[in-house]
């Protein structure tokens, strides 16, 4: 019997949740839009992602009510992809994830998180040990001792900054 590509016949929120952020790329992109990268450019220069790939990933997210494509530039039209309320609430899923990954596959992080009002780190769950639960916009991004990429999008978010800011690539 051949595996299905999809969890028809599933009758579960997480599969209902896989259908959407499941497929590989998705929830880099969702991590990435949640570090302040916004254009397809962006994201492509970042991810090394194929341009097919990327533009069926940021369809369904936008489908899904995760990204909202918005235009930026008139002429020619140009557009960047915004996380919505909903798209912000995964935060916590993805930090946690990576917390995951990190204490059981391994490897250094690459990113540091620290509330930005009190300065602690934050537990595995997302939250605050002080204050308790943080909303992204109030996250602090530091860089980590893992490896670091020399593109100019990654080199934007290798200083200090705030989940949700807007990347600006360093012109090189």
């Amino acid at each position: 019997m051949a595996l299905g590509k999809d969890y028809v016949g599933q009758d579960c929120s997480l599969s209902r949740a896989l259908e959407l952020l499941g497929e590989r790329w998705t929830l880099l992109v969702v991590q990435n839009a949640l570090y302040g990268v916004r254009r397809f450019s962006d994201f492509q220069v970042r991810l090394d992602i194929p341009k097919a790939v990327l533009s069926d990933r940021l369809g369904r997210l936008t489908a899904g009510g995760v990204l909202e494509k918005r235009q930026y530039q008139p002429s020619p039209p140009r557009y960047e992809y915004l996380l919505t309320d909903a798209g912000v609430e995964l935060w916590p899923v993805v930090y946690t994830l990576s917390v995951w990954s990190h204490r059981h596959i391994g490897g250094e992080p690459p990113r540091l998180f620290r509330h930005a009002e009190c300065g602690s780190g934050l537990l595995p769950t997302s939250d605050c040990p002080e204050c308790g639960p943080v909303p992204p916009g109030d996250v602090e991004m530091y860089p980590g001792p893992g490896p670091k990429r020399s593109d100019p999008v990654s080199q934007a978010m290798n200083r200090p900054r705030r989940l949700l800011e807007p990347v600006v690539p360093l012109s090189g």
